[in-house]
């Protein structure tokens, strides 16, 4: 049970002066949750994804990216609100409320997600380091883990510093992209085509399958869960609370955490959107051969300069660093949940580093190692965001904060919508 904090001004009762500043200063403090669980949604799995799909396919599927930035904002917006309402991350629920066969399965599957994540991320990173400063690609694997283990270490220091630390290199990611874009240019008329659902064969579908898995990351479903109780200290019991003071504050702390995943998660979303831009203005309709990382910095180099070049390996670096932070994270949190156990940092970073390890010192294409390691995660979305919703609909676990009828429809529709999805593909890609 989480214990109100008397001191914090979001809960007390005292009388301020309501002037616009001291308001926006209060939102402002509340704001971080979600820029955390943003950084996944522009992990290096996603510069693969959005690349092969901008220029095999111009913008026919910028649509794919709208929508699933909308699921975006609509399952962390629940997430968020799970970890409000019960003061506990939705792993640590699941152990709780579920049985135990069916505990352990989705812990099975959440690991396989962990890995799949830090295949993505350590992947893109290590490509990063290889084109930058001529790294080979195991070496820049490892080095890319140890940055990610070091910034993990902005955690000891509280909530805040790790919290800047991840959006500082966000930003870096969009500063990279948006700088690419000024270059590249839109077409506006692909730009309203692209809006218009749809597909163009099998492998778009494939491809839109892997946007969707890198978009709706199953593994942050658990981590911003994690994060919101400790940061919103105290607020369900305030909101318990009868009186305009305690209502007042959980009203005001709600409207935070939505204007925290509507700018994290917008932000987001125009970074995807635009990667896929840029391919398609650049790359479209040239030669239909496979798009890898490195092909892309070329191309960038030869047809818009070396700025663009630079800027988007160094957005690339960001992502790999950020992301494979927050994956590790990730990690633990599965492992505590689902479990109640902890083991050391080290041990857990080695064990969902060694595959990618594995498949860079194979040889094996980064990018597509990249395409497919979204394509798992896509797979795991379900397995988180079932049992999500199930809980947000409970008025005996949220109180106050329970899903509204219209709420829980939605957030079911688009769970069906992504299990049909998967389903397809797996027919698909056996036959």
């Amino acid at each position: 049970m989480v214990v109100p904090n008397p001191a914090s001004p979001a809960l007390s009762g005292a009388r301020r002066p309501d002037t616009p500043n001291q308001r926006w200063r209060r939102t402002l403090g509340l704001l971080g949750p979600a820029f955390v669980a943003s950084v996944a949604y522009v992990d290096p799995g996603n510069f693969a994804t959005n690349f092969a799909g901008g220029a095999g396919y111009g913008y026919r599927l910028l649509w794919v990216i709208v929508a699933a930035n909308l699921m975006a904002m609509l399952i962390q917006s629940l997430t968020a609100k799970l970890g409000l309402a019960t003061g506990s991350d939705l792993a640590s629920l699941c152990r709780e409320q579920l049985p135990r066969p069916v505990t352990r399965g989705l812990w099975v599957q959440a690991e396989a997600v962990a890995i799949a994540t830090d295949l993505a991320e350590v992947v893109g990173g290590a490509v990063a380091l290889n084109l930058l400063f001529g790294v080979p690609l195991p070496v820049g694997g490892l080095i890319t883990a140890v940055v990610a283990f070091a910034l993990l270490g902005a955690q000891t220091r509280g909530y805040r510093p790790f919290e800047v630390v991840i959006t500082g290199l966000l930003a870096v990611i969009a500063i990279g992209f948006g700088y690419t874009l000024v270059f590249a240019g839109v077409d506006p008329d692909g730009l309203a085509s692209g809006m218009v659902p749809g597909f163009a064969g099998p492998e778009s579908l494939l491809l839109a399958t892997g946007i969707l898995g890198a978009t709706v990351m199953p593994h942050v479903i658990y981590v911003h869960s994690a994060l919101t109780p400790s940061r919103y200290h105290g607020v369900p019991e305030a909101g318990a609370r009868s009186g305009t003071a305690a209502q007042g504050a959980l009203a005001r702390v709600l409207r935070a955490q939505r204007l925290d995943v509507l700018l994290a998660m917008g932000g987001a979303g125009l970074i995807n959107a635009t990667m896929l831009i840029v391919a398609a203005q650049l790359f479209s309709g040239g030669d239909p051969g496979p798009v890898t990382l490195e092909g892309v910095h070329a191309d960038l180099g030869s047809t818009a300069g070396a700025g663009p070049a630079l800027a988007f390996a160094l957005a690339l670096l960001a992502s790999g660093f950020a992301a494979s932070s927050v994956g590790t994270y990730a990690g633990q949190v599965v492992m505590a949940g689902f479990l109640r156990r902890r083991i050391p940092l080290t041990l857990r970073r080695g064990l969902t580093l060694a595959p990618a390890l594995v498949v860079l010192a194979a040889g094996v294409d980064p990018t597509g190692a990249l395409v497919w390691s979204q394509v798992v995660l896509s797979f795991g979305i379900p397995f988180a965001l079932i049992p999500l919703v199930r809980f947000t609909a409970r008025r005996d676990l949220m109180g106050a904060l329970v899903n509204s009828r219209l709420t829980t429809i939605t957030a079911s529709v688009v769970a069906a919508l992504i299990v049909t999805l998967n389903a397809f593909l797996l027919w698909d890609l056996a036959t």
